[in-house]
């Protein structure tokens, strides 16, 4: 509710990378979550993103994988 104090509405889009996120993405229309899962090309910490990823299952959340998501985004 942060938000809605400091601007004086809701927000449409929010994006986050971990649990402490989760707030902020309940409160927007759409909830964008990162998840940084590439080893590879950059760290991979999906430590302190459990609860998130877990309710942006049930709350409908959009979830991009670093390794597989911005592989198609980029064409790397």
């Amino acid at each position: 509710m942060y938000i809605w104090t400091r601007t004086g509405s809701m927000p449409l889009l929010a994006g986050g990378n971990a649990d402490g996120d989760a707030a902020m993405l309940e409160t927007a229309r759409f909830g964008l979550l990162i998840r940084h899962d590439d080893a590879d090309r950059e760290f991979a910490y999906d430590a302190g993103a459990e609860k998130a990823l877990a309710e942006a299952k049930e709350r409908g959340w959009t979830v991009v994988s670093m390794q597989n998501d911005f592989k198609v985004v980029f064409d790397l």
